[in-house]
């Protein structure tokens, strides 16, 4: 398990191709089914776990949207290598619990409202979007970006996100106790708190213009 954890969090530094980026996202998502180990009890529909599971599987995937552009347009290096590491964790990470769901024989979507399985049973969503994620117009506007401003919006829009998937981690956390499911959502905490730790040093350091 140490292995892959490593190969989640550490696949950049500006030496990955797309190439092996795909590859090393076909391969964990390939391999999720070995990280879900047999728990006392599987997860009903309505569970904070599979709302977990679908709910941050959507977050994620704006999260890797977001990280491709700024691994592709992005001016300064060290965005672009967070932009990439983002996208291959977070996918990786959307297959797992895409397993899980699978495992525990329920479906991928709900026709539940999202968030509904949080402790708050749904409070923190804002004009019906998750914590933390972009709307279309500011994704619009990432995507229509150029130069610095790439690097600056993305920053800017991707600690936000990070901050709202911490939000929803935590509820998670209160709300749930398989061993799985707290196990990646705890790696998911520590990850992005790095990443905001990182991102937040990146915006001192760009150049105003």
């Amino acid at each position: 398990m140490s292995q892959i954890a490593t190969m989640l969090r550490r696949a950049t530094a500006g030496r990955w191709r797309w190439t092996a980026l795909a590859l090393v996202a076909g391969m964990l998502v390939g391999f999720s089914a070995t990280l879900v180990a047999v728990s006392s009890r599987t997860p009903g529909d309505d569970s904070a776990e599979a709302g977990f599971a679908r709910d941050m599987s959507a977050h994620h995937a704006q999260a890797v949207a977001m990280g491709l552009i700024a691994a592709k347009n992005a001016v300064d290096p060290q965005v672009r290598a967070i932009g990439e590491d983002i996208a291959l964790t977070q996918q990786g990470q959307i297959g797992i619990m895409s397993q899980w769901l699978r495992d525990w024989e329920l479906n991928i979507n709900s026709p539940k409202p999202p968030m509904s399985w949080m402790p708050d049973g749904g409070a923190s969503l804002d004009n019906g979007l998750m914590p933390g994620m972009a709307s279309a117009a500011e994704i619009a506007q990432l995507e229509q970006a150029e130069g610095r401003d790439v690097d600056r919006l993305f920053l800017k829009m991707m600690v936000k996100h990070h901050l709202g998937g911490i939000h929803m981690v935590d509820g998670m956390l209160d709300a749930a106790n398989n061993p799985d499911v707290t196990w990646l959502a705890s790696t998911m905490k520590a990850g992005q708190r790095s990443d905001i730790a990182a991102m937040e040093q990146l915006q001192h350091s760009l150049p105003m213009q």
